[in-house]
């Protein structure tokens, strides 16, 4: 038993878990209807293209917050005029802008040196945690998930069927656009835990573990989110024993689980 709650009691570790249960909540629910609505990419795209809005908004002394949830907007925004107005599709349309920001923000970086070290930004910083990282994704992540506990049964229908959403008189440009915006400002939120490449993971394995266990939405959101904060709160744990960084050590165990996932669903689709 000593060996189980050990490492949580190490206030550092402690942080570590907590900071990382906030930001895993709102992500899974995030990642059932990017799943089901075929967004995963986009998760990507938006995590990749903050790097430019940090850097900018370090020179001009702005909060880095606001720079990370501005470049992630302009990244889904351009994406999805490029996909409304050329024979691009949009997976090609998200990973031209993603890649373009994303080297952009490399560039900067080189030519305004900063105290911000790269790797906290690209892998996070989870074990140098402070008030100022709670003080940040905590009201981000009540916001996020505020709004998609409310207005859930209209982002599932604008994920199972677009025309049947507009035509029941849902707004649904501002829910399409609300979605990118809470898929920035989550990226945002878990820039100091997992930093903005290994903020995919979340945002897409609880949700596709989920699905593959699932069919209901509501059964797939609880399950997402008792797996991201099971896998969060293990991957902490195994990093102190490892002694590995925690944040991959989270997606390792995601992408685990999510083996063992699609190894049980085609064990019961072959024994149906």
């Amino acid at each position: 038993m000593n060996s189980l709650i050990l490492p949580f009691s190490y206030p550092v570790m402690a942080d570590a878990a907590l900071i990382a249960v906030i930001v895993a909540i709102p992500a899974a629910l995030l990642s059932c209807f990017l799943v089901l609505k075929g967004w995963a990419l986009i998760g990507d795209g938006i995590s990749h293209a903050v790097l430019p809005g940090i850097v900018l908004a370090y020179v001009l002394g702005l909060p880095l917050l606001a720079g990370a949830f501005v470049a992630g907007m302009v990244c889904a925004l351009a994406s999805g005029w490029l996909d409304a107005n050329s024979r691009i599709k949009p997976d090609t349309a998200l990973g031209v802008v993603m890649a373009g920001m994303f080297a952009l923000g490399l560039i900067l970086f080189t030519l305004f040196p900063s105290g911000v070290h790269l790797d906290h930004i690209l892998f996070g910083n989870i074990l140098g945690i402070g008030p100022g990282d709670f003080a940040q994704a905590g009201p981000i992540a009540a916001a996020v998930m505020l709004a998609l506990v409310l207005k859930w049964r209209d982002f599932a229908l604008l994920a199972f069927d677009p025309v049947q959403a507009r035509v029941s008189g849902l707004a649904v440009k501002w829910l399409h656009y609300g979605m990118l915006a809470m898929i920035a400002a989550s990226v945002v939120a878990m820039m100091s835990a997992v930093g903005i490449i290994l903020a995919v993971g979340l945002l897409i394995a609880p949700g596709a573990i989920a699905f593959l266990l699932t069919r209901r939405l509501t059964v797939m959101m609880a399950l997402a989110v008792a797996i991201a904060i099971g896998a969060s709160l293990a991957g902490i744990w195994t990093s102190f024993w490892l002694d590995s960084a925690p944040a991959p050590t989270i997606i390792v165990i995601l992408t685990g689980l999510f083996v063992l996932a699609f190894g049980w669903r085609q064990f019961a689709a072959r024994h149906a």
